[in-house]
């Protein structure tokens, strides 16, 4: 029998806090799977999702730019160079390729990675900064080669949601305006929010029972349009003042929707 790796004592308590996060997860068969790879990827590089290194979507779990780049910094990267690659961009159409190339000690040759994007491959929330997804997305894989992560980091994911179909199209062009949609093409309240959940990679359950509660209503839609854009702005200034506090708050309503499922 094969003796296991010693783990550390501070690897075992970052361990047992990620775990206790992860439970909180509304999750099905595919979700068990994403703890397992947590508990692996915990012991293996070190990685916090309090800390907004992971993040779970869509039943899968998934590494993020922060955390690669705590990684790098941890593991002291020599460096990271980044280049466009002209022949492939079409800034007109808004298309950027990106070059990135990790080079984790004086010795490295370099581990390589590309990125690339357009309006087709990143959520509407975002269009028009494709370059700087495309300069992301490359330095994150030139970083998961580096380091050896398997996972895929979050930021390479396409759009957030599938383009509707003609059909949904007509639907909602049909329907009346709620209270959290706009009609003057500014973004959606729930856009607005959703965009936050992602930036500051929070857990999009707790925040909506943290704006239930905010708002004094039995759920977010029961809320009127004022209040949530104040919960909205509250969040945009609280998770960027502090997200670590933040996210402690949001953590504090674990125990209400775990009693609502």
């Amino acid at each position: 029998m094969k003796n296991r790796p010693a783990i550390s004592s501070q690897i075992r308590i970052l361990l047992r806090q990620n775990v206790k996060i992860a439970r909180r997860w509304k999750i099905g068969p595919s979700g068990i799977v994403a703890i397992d790879r947590l508990r692996e990827m915990t012991i293996r590089f070190g990685l916090s999702l309090a800390m907004g290194d992971f993040t779970y979507l869509d039943g899968g779990l998934y590494v993020t730019h922060s955390g690669l780049l705590s990684l790098a910094s941890r593991k002291r990267c020599l460096g990271i160079h980044v280049q466009q690659v002209r022949e492939s961009c079409d800034p007109s159409s808004g298309r950027w390729v990106f070059k990135a190339t990790v080079y984790k000690s004086p010795g490295s040759k370099g581990f390589t990675g590309y990125g690339d994007a357009d309006p087709s491959n990143v959520s509407s929330l975002v269009h028009g900064a494709e370059m700087r997804v495309a300069e992301t997305r490359a330095v994150n894989r030139a970083l998961r080669k580096a380091y050896g992560i398997g996972l895929c980091s979050v930021e390479e994911l396409g759009s957030l949601s599938g383009s509707p179909s003609p059909t949904r199209e007509r639907e909602q062009s049909t329907k009346p305006q709620s209270q959290n949609s706009s009609n003057n093409g500014q973004p959606r309240l729930r856009d607005r929010l959703c965009l936050l959940i992602r930036q500051y990679h929070l857990d999009p359950t707790l925040v909506k029972a943290y704006a239930a509660d905010f708002c004094g209503t039995e759920t977010l839609k029961d809320a009127s349009r004022d209040l949530v854009e104040s919960f909205i702005s509250h969040v945009a200034a609280s998770a960027k003042e502090n997200r670590d506090n933040f996210v402690c708050k949001l953590n504090s309503y674990a125990q209400t929707t775990e009693a609502q499922s």
